[in-house]
């Protein structure tokens, strides 16, 4: 408990570093949100609606320690500010109607690639020299080798323009109203399996070689050699000792995928223009919209700390060694 507890300060801190920093950023860089749209407005806007403008985006002019103090109450009451390229709606329901397409299509891919990549290096390692560690690994780190939107491009073009096989962008097909029915729920799948195949061929390859070194290196620990000598079944020693020392760096760089998913794969989102926060996002860099790139920033912080969070809570369930020291 008393580990739990000291990783839990230290993301706490984290998160409040990343908070500071959010709420300086717009105040160190050059130009406002509120100069953004006086320029779009062509100075059609009267000095009393410009000031209020910089109120309502926590730029007026009371002390900084005053405007931080009323960022942190805002933020802890989840009001993120008003996005300005969709002013005047809340930044909050921008990233609520986007997040749950990122997360759908990153989450699915991840598990995907952990689930099937994760196998492959078990049967390699375990059967060294063997088909599967013979023909996958070399293929595989041939394919990872691509760029993710050089890849999603070519698979967009062939199967999507050239064949006809599958859509060529967003998350479903226009004029279908999003409600849980069979087939909106089998148009969204459509939709969704192309991106998600580009992403899980590039990555499957890193998640097989990862486990597999990992395992060739469980299988020479001395339990190992005890269990085969004590006759356990093969398919027992790989799966209850061999595997389950082996996952403990799959679960990291698990964590740590599961934080980036909300973050989104960006280029794929963008090549597909499939309606995530990563897509999103460059929507917001484009349009110089600071709210919506703060809100967006804090949510994909808060989301690789929560996950990396659960990651110490699994490891202190696996390893034992961590609970003892």
């Amino acid at each position: 408990m008393g580990f739990i507890l000291r990783r839990l300060g230290t993301y706490v801190l984290a998160f409040w570093a990343s908070l500071t920093l959010n709420f300086m950023l717009p105040r160190v860089m050059p130009g406002d949100p509120v100069s953004r749209m006086v320029s779009r407005a062509q100075s059609r806007l009267e000095p009393d609606q410009i000031e209020q403008l910089r109120r309502l985006f926590g730029l007026d002019d009371r002390p900084v320690w005053e405007q931080y103090l009323s960022y942190l109450n805002n933020i802890a009451h989840g009001d993120f500010g008003v996005s300005i390229s969709r002013f005047p709606t809340p930044v909050s329901e921008v990233i609520a109607g986007q997040i749950g397409w990122t997360i759908l299509l990153g989450g699915t891919s991840l598990i995907v690639a952990v689930v099937i990549g994760n196998l492959l290096g078990i049967v390699a390692a375990w059967r060294r020299g063997g088909l599967v560690d013979s023909i996958f690994p070399p293929i595989l780190i041939f394919v990872g080798s691509f760029p993710y939107f050089w890849l999603a491009m070519g698979a967009l073009y062939l199967f999507g323009v050239t064949l006809g096989w599958f859509p060529i962008n967003h998350a479903f097909s226009v004029g279908l109203v999003p409600e849980w029915s069979p087939a909106f729920v089998q148009d969204v799948l459509v939709h969704l399996f192309l991106p998600a195949l580009t992403i899980v061929v590039v990555s499957i390859g890193g998640w097989m070689l990862g486990m597999r070194n990992t395992m060739i290196s469980t299988t020479a620990e001395d339990y190992i050699l005890m269990a085969e000598a004590k006759g356990l079944r093969p398919g027992r020693i790989m799966f209850r000792y061999a595997t389950r020392n082996a996952l403990l760096p799959s679960v990291t760089s698990l964590g740590l995928s599961l934080g980036f998913i909300v973050g989104g794969a960006l280029l794929t989102e963008v090549v597909f223009a499939y309606p995530g926060v990563g897509y999103q996002l460059l929507s917001a860099v484009q349009g110089l919209d600071y709210p919506l790139m703060q809100g967006l920033f804090l949510t994909i912080t808060a989301a690789v700390l929560v996950a990396n969070f659960l990651v110490d809570i699994v490891y202190v369930r696996l390893d034992p060694r961590v609970r003892v020291s």
